[in-house]
């Protein structure tokens, strides 16, 4: 096994930076007029960037930014705590696509999907094994979806800013 990295200048190990895992939607194209997010403080309200304050946003070697097919990934985590992370994903996805993946969680993994604000809306919450929460939200409406995925970091009312930031 080869040693741990380590910071030269002190000789201590220093963390490995991994990727924060996001689970798969169907993003893809749309037919949707619904203009996507500039970025990912813009969708948010005041009270929830002050809930993140601190917590880095798409960090180096974490993962984040703007994906070929143009959806925005948001990953509010530290590279240092492996436990804590919000990750926003915000592109179009095409209805049929998107509508048999909602109704699959919903029947196939046990998410509770109802119809907010105009759209379509599952979400599952729980513990990981150290009891930490952990959770996922994914909401659909006019060609776009917002699929949150969280560990011990979940700012409340967070997608709701998020559709109304969107949508008005």
């Amino acid at each position: 096994m080869p040693p741990a990295p380590t910071d030269a200048a002190s000789g201590t190990p220093s963390p490995t930076v991994t990727p924060v895992a996001i689970a798969e939607f169907p993003f893809g194209p749309s037919t949707s007029t619904t203009p996507l997010p500039k970025d990912c403080e813009s969708i948010l309200t005041p009270g929830i960037l002050d809930t993140l304050q601190g917590i880095p946003l798409n960090a180096p070697g974490i993962g984040g930014g703007i994906r070929p097919d143009s959806s925005r990934v948001c990953v509010w985590a530290d590279p240092g705590a492996s436990r804590t992370s919000l990750v926003t994903v915000v592109g179009y996805s095409p209805e049929r696509e998107a509508r048999d993946a909602l109704y699959l969680l919903g029947v196939d993994e046990g998410y509770t999907c109802y119809e907010p604000d105009e759209g379509l809306r599952c979400e599952k919450s729980g513990t990981d094994e150290l009891g930490l929460p952990v959770g996922r939200t994914v909401y659909w409406r006019d060609g776009v979806a917002i699929d949150t995925q969280y560990s011990n970091l979940a700012p409340q009312g967070y997608t709701a800013a998020i559709v109304r930031s969107i949508w008005g």
